[in-house]
């Protein structure tokens, strides 16, 4: 015996990872399992609030911030094995031949597997796992097994034997890596985690499947075929993609379900797509049948009167509380899905990210990444290796910013995508290989085995409770029907679905062998099958008394109400003196920190002075003074994207860095010991997983003000599926409302077709504003705001009422770029002080003194009005022309623009004037809204570049005169 296994790991749950057993099979050793632990963190400025912050992980060629005494820096505890020992390495030289046999069987036992339930893919011949192939050629020779293999001395026993034959060596490798299981993990470069690996493979630590669980896979497994088939009796054309084929999900899934309720995981967060949606609702998630199927009969899912559209069948959503047996039940929160295949993964990777990050503020210190919330991600085979999604979702999991503790994924493996084969859909041999650019380790498991499910789901959960990393289960069944129960497979598959067809289903397998086992009888498996389908029948019968329930504003969102009008204007301005602490505490740094002297002289003195002075406010002040006065309220602020710690435009330093040591300090948390965090999340260069993880965020909680800020604003086009299915129509289609922001930054300075427009006309188009400006009767109620300040204040105001609402709608910030330094693009403190506001239109204070000399009137948004101004003073144009500023574009600001042109109404000349091009900005959108507040003898004209494909030039010479024209247009009275 070399050494006792002793986990150091207190706060592991495992059941299954026994203390006292020998590890032969990866040389693990006393000691084997240490944990590093966290120091703690003191804030700065005497703080005694604790720092949600753990050490930073060394990873081998990469190079970081020392950011991890920054709020929200989070990585899981590691935990590292000591290496051979001597007399383990000196065994592994003498039986080096035995050792590269045991690595073949890790590395490549899996193409060796019995995976296929359809037989269609047979297990390979492997030339690296044939012993003679290393010259190991008489079964009857022992070897020392030390350092290499483990192999139990018996049956009943797990403790290792010293010696075993080769015969014993080999049949054990094939027993624990080519059977119904099988394993890829030897490509993850953590040592520790290979042998832990290696080590629940080979010693056969499986919990054993009793027979009250066996009745409880049983009637998992039978209960979803009795759903398809009552669904299939009752609803002949519906499409409902059904679980036939792959049922072991709904195994998998309680196992799961009910290891990590176990292991004291309180909270998990499921997302999904479609494929057996409504077997997983009907049953596990709870959701009421009757409600189902009122909705498949064309019902809607919302009480009467609600103002939504509701959504698919296949897109519902439940979140019920599991009971199994805990202190403590397990709330699922499964969201709600687009039908964008994988869209759903990073939400719910955000969501659980907010759920970890709350529960750890209110718990003990000794609260660890992902002991009390999981994310699960369901995929399809051919969606997760397609969609680039997962690619970015994956890329965000083991970041500091990003992590939740690791996610369980699952691939329901149907063998093929709508009617395309693998060798079609995939240039790897799994679709799982993806998973492998985070080193994650995969289990394959063959579907029609469910007590094999059941090992492989709880070896998965216990590989990320264990290490917090992501884990992959690789589920192949099949797809008895094709894409839709309204679709022949048989056009394009023909020999798969003859053999399909030919299959007894999972369930029915499942049953011969319980009838076998003398587990059940054919008595009471015929009265399962026969009550739950009465039971849907009752519950089909109750389909016109039925009254949907509403279930959003629940929990953290019971003080919010939903809007039926929208609110833009809400006094917002706090105290001065308040101000000027939050502005000089956002660059204040400790002692010892050494910041570069270019941001001591035009960033911290600068601000300093301009406070003192209570003028030439900028944006970046108004915005660190927007976000520290909703800190010291107790909100909780968290700011995410490319660079957005400096700022694109190096203009923000929300955090900043030691140019000594490179450690990270963020001022504003350190304002008062009961103030809300500040996370600055520096995130990977992606948009479409980055936006989304932050809207999974913003569902969590409407105490965090939530905002993902674009590198330049045309790149969220790169996450233009998230702002369809999820930011612009959540509300409008699950009652989910978002307090999201969005910072896009936009104006035409000749940076070129791509980094000049945030594509104004697009959001403008997704917002659900009326059309009928006139008829008093509807009621204004978007389902976002798109706004263009001007000045740091209106910014100010906006930040400040997105928190102060009772409701929550996404906030569309057509952000500035040259505005952030113009010196005339400033506020005074006393534009944000008690008794101010967000103004969705801002006048021309220079004309109101005589609006009857006004002969033209221009109406615009964004920074051309700065140069519209500067133009109007050379051409001597102050009295004649009044420059209108629309700061909300959406809703559209009915009243203040009303009151524009009656101040007006003697002008002759009513103009919308823009930067961009006739078919872009806010034009389109403008125009008939405008035209029908004018005078009838009165049209809107417009000034602007022509129509073009491209959104701006990329010639500076034609960019000049681009602008030059527009202006000189302006003028012409």
């Amino acid at each position: 015996m070399s050494g006792i296994l002793r986990l150091a790991a207190s706060s592991s749950r495992s059941a299954l990872f026994k203390p006292s057993t020998l590890v032969r099979s990866a040389g693990i050793h006393r000691h084997a399992i240490q944990v590093k632990s966290a120091p703690k963190i003191t804030p700065f400025s005497g703080s005694k609030k604790a720092s949600l912050a753990m050490p930073a992980v060394k990873m081998m060629q990469q190079r970081a911030y020392h950011d991890d005494g920054a709020y929200g820096y989070r990585v899981p505890k590691v935990y590292s094995m000591p290496d051979y020992t001597p007399e383990e390495l000196a065994n592994r030289v003498e039986n080096a031949n035995l050792l590269r046999l045991v690595i073949g069987y890790r590395t490549h036992g899996h193409l060796k597997a019995d995976l296929d339930p359809l037989g269609i893919v047979k297990g390979e011949t492997v030339p690296a796992l044939s012993a003679e192939r290393y010259a190991l050629t008489d079964r009857s020779q022992v070897y020392n097994l030390n350092g290499i293999l483990h192999v139990n001395q018996s049956k009943g026993s797990q403790e290792a034997k010293d010696e075993a034959t080769l015969e014993t060596i080999v049949n054990h490798l094939e027993k624990s890596y080519c059977g119904k299981i099988a394993y890829e993990f030897t490509h993850i470069p953590n040592a520790s985690e290979r042998r832990w690996f290696a080590h629940q493979v080979e010693s056969y630590q499986k919990a054993p499947i009793t027979p009250d669980d066996k009745q409880r896979i049983f009637e998992l497994l039978t209960k979803s075929e009795v759903f398809d088939h009552f669904m299939g009796k009752k609803f002949a054309q519906v499409k409902r993609y059904g679980l036939e084929g792959a049922e072991s999900m709904m195994v998998a899934l309680d196992a799961l379900f009910q290891t990590a309720s176990k292991a004291g995981v309180t909270e998990a967060v499921l997302g999904m797509p479609h494929r057996g949606r409504l077997n997983l609702l009907t049953d596990l998630m709870q959701y009421n049948p009757t409600a189902l199927f009122s909705k498949v009969k064309g019902n809607p899912e919302f009480p009467a009167g609600i103002p939504a559209t509701g959504d698919v069948l296949s897109h519902i959503a439940n979140s019920p509380k599991l009971d199994y047996g805990e202190a403590e039940p397990l709330h699922v929160s499964m969201l709600h899905n687009p039908s964008h295949l994988e869209a759903v993964n990073p939400v719910a990777m955000g969501k659980a990210r907010a759920k970890q990050m709350d529960l750890i503020a209110n718990s003990s210190p000794d609260c660890q990444l992902g002991d009390k919330v999981m994310c699960v991600q369901l995929h399809g085979d051919a969606a997760f290796t397609g969609q680039g999604v997962v690619m970015e979702s994956l890329g965000l999991s083991n970041l500091p910013h990003f992590t939740s503790g690791g996610s369980i994924h699952i691939v329901v493996n149907n063998q093929i995508g709508y009617t395309t084969p693998a060798q079609n859909a995939r240039s790897s041999v799994y679709s799982s290989d993806i998973g492998k650019m985070i080193n994650a380790p995969v289990i394959h498991v063959n579907g029609d085995h469910p007590e094999e499910v059941v090992h492989a789901m709880r070896l998965a959960f216990e590989y990320r409770n264990k290490f917090r990393k992501d884990v992959i289960l690789d589920l192949i069944s099949y797809r008895r029907w094709g894409h839709n129960e309204l679709d022949e497979p048989a056009f394009t598959q023909p020999l798969m679905y003859n053999n399909i067809r030919a299959r007894k289903s999972v369930p029915k397998l499942y049953e011969e062998k319980l009838l076998a086992e003398n587990v059940l009888s054919k008595a009471a498996i015929d009265e399962l099958r026969q009550d739950y389908f009465e039971k849907l029948e009752d519950d089909f019968s109750e389909i016109d008394s039925f009254k949907p329930e509403a279930d959003h504003l629940q929990g953290k969102w019971k003080d919010m109400i939903l809007p039926t009008e929208t609110v833009s204007k809400i006094e917002t301005g706090i105290d001065k003196e308040q101000m000027t602490k939050i502005g000089q505490a956002s660059v204040a740094t400790p002692g010892d920190f050494e910041i570069h002297p270019r941001l001591e002289k035009f960033h911290v003195k600068s601000r300093l002075n301009k406070l003192k002075e209570g003028q030439s406010i900028d944006w970046a002040t108004a915005e660190a003074i927007a976000f520290g006065s909703l800190l010291t309220e107790g909100y909780d602020v968290r700011i995410c994207g490319q660079d957005v710690g400096r700022g694109t435009f190096s203009q923000r330093h929300a955090m900043l860095v030691d140019q000594k040591t490179e450690r990270v300090h963020v001022p504003l948390n350190a304002l008062t010991e009961s103030q809300g965090h500040l996370e600055v999340a520096n995130s990977s260069l992606s948009e479409l997983a980055v936006l989304a993880f932050e809207t999974g965020m913003s569902y969590e909680t409407p105490k965090m003000l939530n905002i993902w800020e674009a590198q330049f604003g045309d790149f969220f086009n790169s996450a233009q599926v998230t702002i369809d299915t999820y930011v612009s129509s959540a509300e409008t289609k699950w009652l989910r409302q978002s307090g999201l922001v969005m910072l896009l930054p936009h104006g035409y300075d000749g940076a070129g077709p791509e980094h000049s427009t945030c594509r104004i006309e697009r959001w403008l188009q997704m917002t659900s504003d009326s059309f009928d400006v006139k008829d008093p009767n509807i009621k204004v109620n978007t389902n976002m705001h798109i706004v263009n300040p001007t000045t740091p204040a209106q910014y100010f105001h906006l930040l400040r009422r997105q928190m102060k609402r009772n409701f929550r709608k996404p906030l569309i910030v057509i952000g500035p770029k040259t505005l952030l330094r113009l010196p005339t693009a400033i506020s005074t403190l006393d534009d944000m002080a008690p008794g101010t506001s967000f103004e969705p239109v801002l006048g021309d204070n220079s004309t109101e003194k005589d609006p009857s000399a006004v002969e033209k009137v221009l109406f615009v948004s964004g920074k051309l009005y700065y140069d519209l101004v500067k133009e109007r003073q050379t051409k001597g144009a102050d009295e004649k022309v009044a420059i209108v500023r629309i700061e909300e574009l959406s809703p559209f600001p009915k009243e203040g623009i009303q009151k524009q042109i009656e101040t007006y109404s003697g002008a002759k000349d009513f103009t919308w004037i823009q930067e961009e091009p006739q078919n872009g900005g806010a034009y389109s959108f403008m125009e008939p809204r405008i035209r029908q507040l004018l005078p009838e003898d009165k049209s809107l004209g417009y000034i602007g570049r022509e129509a073009s494909a491209a959104p701006a030039t990329g010639i500076a010479v034609v960019h000049r005169k681009e602008s030059a024209d527009i202006l000189a247009k302006a003028f012409r009275v």
